[in-house]
């Protein structure tokens, strides 16, 4: 184990037990806000400080055992040798266990999300790509148990949509697709190309977690314009006869949010009010990425429509992620919603540059 990596674990392990005699102290009120905090980061502290105990443990273990090795007898040097293999396997994965621990959770990992996927270049066809990638992402979610809700909506000419808007609700969703904001680019013969030649379209896609109550940007209502409408509707009984759907213009930026997708105007309001809060939030976070002119290669929660991030090779059945050049001839289960193959590898390329970082301190 690196030396600022054992350095970093054992500060940590200090913490550990300088957090636990604080909460055994009669100074520190239960029920009080300190109290909570304590007991919050005590929570924390305790896995990494035991597979740190279990860490030493293997290290004195294979010390006792590497002893064995020179024992004059043969069948204990034997024995040795065996102690040995197994135990410097299980440092091995006891390291990377407590590397893992060292990793910082980001503290939008478990909240909902909101999914914006546009058509960019490419006319019909782009429109078409925007509403398999809405597919796409929504039997995905749908798979791993979370909730699709439609926000908003403006269809293509030809199917698909120039414009999509959802709601993906569940524990962890914004973790799980979090590095999907970018471009997203598709190769294939459109069905309306008569000669057969292969057309190049493009979608962004944007993932904004969906802000708490408490953490939501400032919102002076001076600032807004908001309209109402009637919703777009297939007709019959229910078409609607309202004007339930609200358009919210925050007047500073410029920025537009929509929601059509309830009978309420009530529900719709404070579904878009929401949204807005999550573009501002996003905004912000990005004005302040800029400012410190700090980029990481996975475009990690920038939203950064410029970075061209996917290609979906429908001719050769292939998708290439091009952050972390990984190429998978699986386009058709891909499509279906099989994500698992590409977004676990692109946490793993994110944790190994958290690692990295963390090292380099």
């Amino acid at each position: 184990m690196k030396e600022s990596i054992r350095q970093r674990l054992e500060k940590l392990s200090d913490r550990f037990e300088e957090v636990g005699r604080l909460l055994a102290t009669a100074d520190i009120a239960g029920g009080s806000a300190q109290f909570r905090d304590l007991s919050v980061e005590y929570a924390r502290l305790q896995p990494l400080a035991e597979r740190l105990g279990r860490y030493r443990g293997l290290e004195r273990d294979l010390a006792a055992a590497r002893d064995m090795l020179g024992d004059p007898d043969a069948g204990m040097r034997s024995l040795g040798a065996e102690e040995v293999e197994r135990l410097q396997s299980g440092l091995t994965a006891a390291e990377a266990q407590l590397r893992s621990l060292l990793i910082p959770k980001d503290p939008r990992d478990d909240k909902s999300l909101f999914l914006e996927v546009r058509a960019g270049t490419g006319g019909d066809e782009a429109a078409l790509f925007a509403g398999d990638l809405f597919r796409m992402y929504a039997r995905h979610a749908e798979s791993k148990g979370f909730a699709v809700e439609v926000l908003s909506e403006s269809p293509g000419e030809h199917g698909g949509y120039k414009e999509i808007i959802s709601r993906i609700a569940g524990r962890g969703a914004y973790s799980r697709l979090k590095f999907e904001s970018g471009a997203h680019r598709v190769q294939r013969v459109p069905q309306t190309e008569a000669q057969g030649r292969i057309h190049t379209s493009a979608c962004t896609v944007a993932i904004l977690p969906e802000p708490d109550e408490v953490e939501a940007v400032a919102i002076n209502p001076a600032d807004l314009r908001i309209d109402t409408y009637r919703s777009s509707g297939a007709g019959g009984q229910h078409v609607n006869k309202t004007d339930s759907a609200v358009r919210i213009t925050h007047l500073p930026s410029g920025i537009v949010v929509e929601c059509q997708d309830e009978r309420s105007q009530h529900k719709n309001r404070s579904r878009a009010m929401k949204l807005l809060g999550a573009r501002l939030t996003a905004a912000e976070e990005e004005k302040q990425r800029s400012a410190q002119a700090h980029t990481r290669r996975l475009q990690v929660g920038s939203g950064d429509r410029s970075e061209r991030i996917r290609t979906y090779n429908f001719p050769q059945g292939r998708v290439t992620d091009h952050r972390i050049n990984l190429t998978l001839y699986k386009l058709a289960q891909i499509m279906d919603g099989d994500l698992d193959e590409l977004l676990d590898a692109l946490q793993q390329e994110h944790q190994a540059e958290l690692l990295s970082e963390i090292e380099a301190q």
